[in-house]
């Protein structure tokens, strides 16, 4: 570098190139490496031949520069072929969740009920109505809503997934402030009777009355942290039983749930069922769309449809809760 050779230069940086490529195991780390190498070369070089050469020299230096920046930027030691499969917690792990996180179970890993209960509704919110972590952080504690339906002659409810109206982002006293994700992630998405009883019962028993309107209240009487509901899922992940661990470490090769997993499943289940009730698979995956908030050039839902076809989570839940009812026998009407 000191001599300014381009040549000698270019078959060092060529021979390097080589000697990681051909590696027995390469990767992340090693792209990494050669492209900060490269970077600190040309950064080298250039500022060499802009204080120590005339005019012309570096006119034809900067021309091989830019022309071996330009060849070898575009050299990459990794090319990741591989299609990210999008898989759902298999049934023994939201058999063993809903075991867990049932706010009346023995085995509950949290001694509060007012605790128990925020993660129950965190729970189920993620897991039925699919949404992302951010998305339930910002919840009002009125983001459930009502109306009676003459026409079904029934009262119908929704989830309006949107940033909270009564408070000002810039007045959010969390760390990392949750978000919405995108424009397409403002949507209105149905809400079961059952799902509706339990907001309600967290809101009305367990969720205080805090001085802010966010629907997950923390102990502190402060909204929800991102990081506190990580740790929340690292906690229940420990208490899983051996079993559960183990099949999921078998099929997904992990051994912690993620709240971003909850809605993996949600997805896949919802994908399944459309399938069920007769909508043909272009249909079905339009719908996912609008249910989970993505746009209509995302590739997102194609990419669950593999794991739609797994069958073995088909028979945990349904839209009415109709196989948990029992978690749900002993919701109180007052405390």
């Amino acid at each position: 570098m000191a001599e300014l050779n381009d040549e000698v230069l270019a078959e060092i940086l060529e021979s390097w190139f080589v000697s990681i490529r051909n590696q027995s195991a390469v990767s992340g780390a090693d792209e990494k490496r050669w492209q900060t190498g490269l970077g600190f070369v040309t950064a080298i070089v250039t500022w060499l031949s802009t204080s120590q050469t005339s005019d012309e020299r570096l006119q034809r230096i900067e021309q091989r520069l830019h022309r071996l920046s330009t060849l070898y930027s575009q050299l990459h030691v990794r090319k990741d072929n591989t299609v990210e499969t999008v898989r759902s917690l298999p049934a023994s792990t939201i058999e063993a969740l809903y075991a867990l996180l049932d706010p009346k179970s023995p085995h509950n890993p949290f001694g509060r009920d007012k605790t128990r209960w925020r993660v129950f509704v965190a729970f189920v919110l993620m897991l039925h109505q699919g949404l992302r972590r951010g998305e339930v952080l910002l919840l009002a504690a009125d983001a459930v809503k009502s109306a009676y339906d003459h026409k079904q002659r029934r009262t119908r409810y929704w989830l309006n997934v949107q940033d909270n109206e009564y408070e000002e982002a810039d007045r959010d006293p969390r760390y990392s402030k949750p978000s919405i994700k995108t424009v397409h992630s403002i949507r209105q998405v149905p809400v079961s009777e059952l799902t509706a009883d339990v907001v309600r019962t967290y809101v009305e028993n367990y969720r205080g009355r805090p001085g802010h309107s966010f629907l997950l209240n923390s102990q502190a009487n402060t909204p929800l942290s991102t990081e506190t509901l990580t740790k929340v899922f690292a906690q229940i992940s420990r208490c899983l039983p051996i079993e559960a661990v183990k099949e999921l470490n078998d099929r997904t090769g992990k051994t912690v749930v993620t709240p971003h997993d909850l809605r993996h499943s949600c997805v896949v289940v919802r994908l399944h069922q459309l399938l069920e009730h007769g909508d043909p698979m272009d249909e079905a995956l339009q719908k996912l769309r609008t249910f989970f908030g993505w746009s209509k050039t995302s590739t997102m839902p194609s990419r669950y449809a593999r794991g739609v076809f797994e069958d073995r989570l088909a028979g945990v839940w349904n839209d009415a809760f109709d196989d948990r009812v029992a978690l749900l026998r002993a919701l109180p009407k007052s405390v």
